[in-house]
C-alpha cells in the first residue's frame, strides 16, 4: 500500500534467505487454495503472529430492562455473540456458531429473546434466528436459502419486520414475524424491485418507513401498513436526484427525522411533515454529512454524527426546541451502531481510531460521562505506539483536489526513504476513515512500509459532486488519480520512488488491476483482493439483487457503447500492459464479484509469461471472516511484498 524512494534491500534479502533455508512450514488449511505462494517460515509466523490476535469488539444493543449490552467479538474463528453486564465487565459469550454473526437485537420489551442474522460460507444469503435468553435454544426463523435483511423490532417488542428474497429470488419484499410463532410470517408490502431496506416502525407498528436505493446518489423513501401492504411514496424522482440515508419516525408519528442531500453537496439532517412532505433541514451550519441516527426512547433527543474530513463528531438534537449541540468530551475516531437505552440517557456506540481497536462505548447525554465497555486486545502490543494517520492533499491530473491519510513508520528505526503501499477502498463509494489499522501496523512497524490511503473522486464524504466524479464513461479517472497520487509519492523525500505497489479489495481490485495496466513502469507489484477484472462479465454474472445498482454506479452493459467501453477499459483485455507481479486473492462464494472476476485473470497474466499468486478460499465470500483464512492471507501477503516491493534491486 506505499511507496519509495533510494532504499537498501540487503537487510530483507537477507531474512528472505533465512526464512527460505527453514524446515518447517506451516501446511496450508484444508479450506484454501493455494497457488505459487512460498511456504510460511516458522520464522516469520512466529513475527507477524502478535499482530494476527488484535479483535474488535462492535455494539449490537442495549438489554431493555437492565444495563447491560450485546456485543459481537471474536474469541476463536469468528465473531460471535456476548453480554457485558457492565463497563470493562466480562464478555458472556451466548452464541457458538462456525459462522461470523453479522448483526442482533434483543426483544425490547423484556429482553426475553435476541433475534440474529448469520450466513453460511460468506454467501450473504443471510438467515435470521431466534435465541431464547432463558435456556439459549436457537431457532432458525426464515427460509434458510434465501436472502433477509436484519431484523427491525416493532415498539412492543411483539414482531419484527425483514426483507426476504424468497418469493423471486431478486425483490425485497417486506415480511414480518412473531418470531416466538415463526409459522406467524407473513407477506407484509409486496415489491416488485430489489434494493429496499427497512428504516424505522411507527411507534403504534402500524407502518414502516423504507428506502428504496437506485443508486447512492438517488433514493426514496415510502410508508408501508403493515396490515395493508399499501405502499405510500413519501418522495418522488426529480431532475435534481436526491439521496437519503437514516430516518426516524418523531414521536407523535406525524413527522420523520431524516439525512438527505436536497439542495445541498452534503447529507443534512431535516425534519419532513408526513402529510405535505415538506423537509426543514436541521444542521445547515455543518459542513458534512450526517449519518448514523439514533432517537431516544421517548423521542426527546436525536442523536447523530457529522462526518469531518473521515472522523466523527457527535452531536445532540434536542426535539422539542430544536436545539443542536455537540459533545467535547467525546473521545477522537469514527463512530457507528448507535442506539439509545431505555433509559433515554444512555447512547451506546462502537468507535474506533488508529490507536484503538473498534470497542463499545457510552455516553450519558445528561451528564457528558463517557465509559468504555469493552478494551480489545491487541496481541500484547502497545497500541499508543502505532502510527496516527497524517491527512495531505494533493491536486490530482485535472486539478481536482483529492486526500489521503497517511501512516509512517518510526523515522529512528527506519531512516531513510521507505518503501510505500497505497491501499485503495472498495464500493467504489466507501471512504477510507482513520480507523485501526490491526495487522496492517505489521507493515509500518515491523518492515518500515508507509502505508497511504487515497479517497480518489467516487469516494464518499466529500460531497455528492465528487461522489458522481468517476460514473460512468469517467470510470478512468478515478484511476489516474492513483496516477496523481503515484506522481506525488515519487517526489516525497522520505518516500522511496523506486519502490511503490498498490493493493485493494473489491472495487479497489479493481483499481489495483487498472494501475497495473497504467502504471506497471511505475510501480512494483500489486495486491486485488475480490476485484473487477472485466466489467461486462462481472455484471452478467454478480447476483441478481444487486446487479441492477451496480449497473447505475458503472453503466448498462447491455447498451452497446457502453459495453464496448467496459471492454476498453476492463484490466482483462489489457494484460499485456501488467508487466509487475500481481497476487489475486478471492472467495468461493463471493455473491458480489464471482469467482470467475479472479480465475480469469489469473490464467491471463500467466499466459501472458508474468507472476500471478493465487489464494482462494472454498468457505468465504467477499473477503475472508474468518481467522484461519484471513491469517494464511496476510502472511502470504507479507511473504509477496518482502519478494516483489522490498527484495531485488
Amino acid at each position: 500500500m506505499f511507496a519509495g524512494m533510494t532504499f537498501s534491500p540487503l537487510p530483507v534479502l537477507a531474512a528472505i534467505a533465512v526464512f527460505s533455508t527453514l524446515a518447517v512450514h506451516a501446511e496450508v488449511p484444508a479450506n484454501l487454495v493455494a497457488e505459487g505462494i512460498p511456504e510460511h517460515p516458522a520464522e516469520l509466523r512466529t513475527k507477524v503472529s502478535r499482530y494476527l490476535q488484535s479483535r474488535a469488539a462492535l455494539f449490537q444493543g442495549w438489554h431493555p430492562t437492565r444495563r447491560e449490552l450485546m456485543v459481537s467479538t471474536r474469541f476463536a474463528e469468528v465473531p460471535q455473540l456476548h453480554v457485558l453486564k457492565m463497563p470493562g465487565g466480562a464478555r458472556t459469550q451466548i452464541t457458538f456458531g462456525d459462522e461470523p454473526v453479522s448483526a442482533a437485537n434483543f426483544q425490547p420489551v423484556e429482553g426475553r429473546a435476541i433475534v440474529f442474522q448469520q450466513d453460511t460460507g460468506g454467501s450473504e444469503f443471510f438467515q435470521l434466528y431466534r435465541l431464547d435468553a432463558k435456556d439459549g435454544a436457537i431457532t432458525l426463523l426464515t427460509d434458510g436459502k434465501s436472502r433477509h435483511s436484519e431484523a427491525l423490532w416493532s415498539h412492543d417488542g411483539k414482531w419484527i419486520a425483514f426483507t426476504s428474497t424468497q418469493r423471486t429470488g431478486t425483490c425485497s419484499d417486506v415480511h414480518v414475524m412473531n418470531p416466538e410463532d415463526p409459522k406467524s410470517e407473513r407477506l407484509a408490502a409486496k415489491i416488485d424491485a430489489p434494493g429496499w431496506g427497512l428504516l424505522d416502525w411507527s411507534e403504534d407498528g402500524s407502518k414502516l418507513l423504507l428506502i428504496q436505493e437506485v443508486s447512492i446518489n438517488e433514493t426514496y423513501l415510502q410508508i408501508a401498513d403493515v396490515k395493508t401492504g399499501e405502499l405510500k411514496a413519501l418522495t418522488k424522482s426529480e431532475e435534481e436526484k436526491v439521496a437519503y440515508g437514516g430516518g426516524v419516525f418523531a414521536a407523535d408519528g406525524k413527522s420523520l427525522y431524516v439525512t438527505s442531500d436536497r439542495g445541498s453537496e452534503f447529507t443534512q439532517l431535516a425534519k419532513m411533515d408526513l402529510a405535505t412532505g415538506k423537509e426543514t433541514p436541521l444542521t445547515t451550519s455543518i459542513p458534512w454529512d450526517i449519518e448514523h441516527l439514533a432517537m431516544s426512547k421517548d423521542g426527546k433527543t436525536l442523536a447523530f454524527a457529522a462526518n469531518e474530513d473521515g472522523f466523527s463528531r457527535l452531536h445532540l438534537l434536542d426535539t422539542a426546541s430544536g436545539k443542536l449541540s455537540d459533545v467535547p468530551s467525546m473521545p477522537k475516531g469514527v463512530m457507528t451502531t448507535m442506539e439509545f437505552h431505555s433509559n433515554n440517557h444512555d447512547l451506546g456506540f462502537t468507535l474506533s481510531s488508529a490507536r484503538s481497536a473498534a470497542d463499545v462505548f457510552s455516553l450519558d447525554v445528561t451528564t457528558g460521562k463517557v465509559e468504555r465497555w469493552t478494551a480489545s486486545e491487541t496481541g500484547g502490543l502497545d497500541a499508543s505506539t502505532f502510527a496516527e494517520p497524517e491527512l495531505v492533499r494533493l491536486k490530482s491530473f485535472d486539478g481536482l483536489s483529492i486526500s489521503a491519510y497517511v501512516y509512517k513508520p518510526d523515522a529512528a528505526k527506519f531512516p531513510g526513504p521507505r518503501p510505500v503501499l497505497i491501499e485503495i477502498h472498495g464500493g467504489p463509494e466507501a471512504q477510507s476513515r482513520p480507523t485501526f489499522m490491526g495487522r496492517m501496523n505489521y507493515l509500518i512497524n515491523e518492515l518500515g512500509m508507509v502505508l497511504v490511503v487515497p479517497n480518489v473522486r467516487g469516494s464518499a464524504g466529500y460531497g455528492k459532486t465528487f461522489l458522481k466524479a468517476d460514473n460512468g464513461f469517467k470510470r478512468e479517472d478515478s484511476v489516474n488519480d492513483i496516477g496523481a497520487l503515484i506522481d506525488w509519492a515519487k517526489v516525497q523525500p522520505d518516500f522511496a520512488p523506486e519502490r511503490i505497489a498498490v493493493e485493494g479489495g473489491s472495487y479497489g481490485g479493481f483499481m489495483v488491476l487498472a494501475s497495473l495496466t497504467h502504471f506497471s513502469n511505475k510501480l512494483r507489484c500489486g495486491i486485488d483482493i475480490v476485484g473487477i477484472s472485466n466489467f461486462v462479465s462481472f455484471l452478467e454474472n454478480t447476483q441478481g439483487y444487486r446487479r441492477d445498482l451496480r449497473r447505475v454506479e458503472y453503466g448498462d452493459e447491455r447498451e452497446p457503447k457502453m459495453r464496448e467501453f467496459m471492454q476498453k477499459i476492463s484490466p482483462l483485455f489489457n494484460v499485456d500492459n501488467i508487466t509487475r507481479p500481481l497476487f489475486v486473492v478471492q472467495g468461493a462464494n463471493d455473491p458480489r464479484v464471482p469467482l470467475s472476476e479472479a480465475t480469469q485473470m489469473v490464467k491471463a497474466v500467466r499466459d501472458a509469461g508474468r507472476t500471478a499468486w493465487y489464494l482462494m478460499a472454498k468457505d468465504e465470500g467477499h473477503g475472508f471472516r474468518k481467522k484461519k483464512s484471513a491469517d494464511f492471507q496476510f502472511i502470504s501477503s507479507v511473504l509477496f511484498w518482502q519478494e516483489h516491493l522490498l527484495g531485488g534491486k
